[in-house]
């Protein structure tokens, strides 16, 4: 488990500002060139990163998901830009209408609407249509963008991108001395939110993605590195329904997906892994998200060992206080976001040290390791991001003196 009994150790969310150099290089391949070059230059800026990494003090770096493109080609993301290009079963669709329908798909009596419907954009719908609000998010009055759609069955097919993924990561932490390092995969709850004209049930469809996505959980242990599993669908989920379901209705709607989660991590050494879940890292109000209160105990049955979630982000900061109720399993420990995304303000490491201290009185110094909320890369501008990083670090050295002294 990676922990340490001397200090809190560091490490961050997933996604980092990828360089300038690197973006083209995408934009290049998208465009037909794909060669050795592209390869060589995005091996390069993963070891560059894990160097910088370690200079500014995080301990557990990542790749950044540098092995995953912000592809211009599928819209809202780089958790579908990358499952599309790994995955074979799907399509663009064209027409995705459902992103602004009322409802996606029905389980349960539990209907989720698309992703332009959510409760707080109906709340707050002047502010998000208004180009100068500052919320980062598309127009909801734009059409859609094409989007992946499951049209036959899934199966993965990223095995030479994983590998390249394992291999930059491994190369890198070698060189810079470093023993561990995670990289992200997707879990299938929030894999399968994408169009359906296939599987019968939503039942059926996650644990499809559960079948496809074990392939990549196993690639990235076989190659000695931490697996961090981002399941942003088990908070976000509960803004995409409508009318608000009881909170026992929607506990019953996404225990299936832990389940399915489970399953595809099933035999899977879990002090090797780590869940993230996050409530969006739009830049909105937030007012309909879910209390963490309420998916704590569901977060705990992953089968993982580490578990990181917001906890700087001004809307959960306050949820802390859950573990004065909770009690943090045996051989657990927890990631929780000191740092947020959600502001270009960079936090004091003075306050970065408060919140982890209050975090270490509930569940054990050695049970801590500080991280940022959500990534930083495409949410605030490079230089803040790594900023932000630098004053994570400070304030666990704060911390660590305190706590150990």
């Amino acid at each position: 488990m990676p922990v340490s009994k001397d200090f809190i150790q560091v490490s961050h969310a997933g996604s980092l500002p990828r360089t300038p150099e690197l973006i083209a290089a995408y934009a290049a391949r998208e465009n037909g060139h794909e060669t050795t070059a592209f390869n060589q230059k995005l091996s390069t800026a993963v070891a560059d990163l894990v160097q910088r990494q370690k200079a500014i003090g995080i301990t557990i770096p990542g790749d950044g998901e540098f092995g995953k493109s912000m592809s211009s080609t599928v819209d809202y993301g780089a958790w579908w830009s990358y499952s599309f290009q790994r995955t074979s079963g799907l399509e663009l669709d064209h027409d995705a209408s459902w992103l602004l329908s009322n409802v996606q798909s029905v389980a349960d009596d539990v209907k989720i609407t698309g992703f332009l419907n959510r409760r707080d954009r109906v709340t707050f719908s002047d502010a998000y249509n208004d180009p100068d609000s500052g919320i980062f998010t598309s127009n909801q009055n734009a059409e859609p963008k094409p989007f992946p759609k499951v049209v036959g069955p899934i199966s993965y097919i990223g095995h030479d991108a994983i590998a390249q993924d394992t291999t930059n990561l491994r190369r890198a932490l070698d060189a810079a001395g470093v023993t561990d390092g995670f990289i992200t995969s997707i879990a299938p709850g929030s894999a399968m939110r994408i169009g359906n004209d296939h599987y019968r049930t939503d039942e059926e469809l996650v644990y499809a993605w559960a079948d496809v996505m074990r392939e990549e959980y196993k690639a990235i242990i076989d190659a000695g590195l931490i697996l961090q599993i981002d399941d942003p669908s088990l908070a976000e989920n509960w803004d995409q329904i409508n009318p608000e379901p009881s909170v026992s209705d929607y506990l019953r709607f996404s225990q299936t997906r832990i389940e399915a989660l489970n399953h595809a991590l099933r035999d899977l050494p879990e002090d090797r892994i780590r869940y993230h879940l996050c409530w969006g890292s739009w830049h909105g109000p937030h007012t309909t998200d879910l209390e963490f209160t309420h998916i704590v105990d569901l977060m705990l049955q992953v089968r993982a060992s580490g578990f990181t979630f917001e906890a700087a982000n001004v809307r959960h900061e306050h949820e802390y206080t859950v573990w004065d109720n909770v009690k943090l399993p045996e051989g657990k420990y927890i990631i929780p976001g000191v740092v947020s995304h959600a502001t270009n303000v960079v936090e004091h490491p003075e306050l970065v040290a408060q919140r982890i201290e209050r975090f270490a009185e509930r569940v054990g110094r050695e049970n801590v390791v500080a991280s940022t909320d959500c990534g930083l890369g495409g949410r605030i501008h490079a230089d803040i991001a790594f900023a932000k990083l630098e004053s994570l670090a400070r304030g666990a050295e704060i911390a660590s003196a305190r706590l150990w002294k």
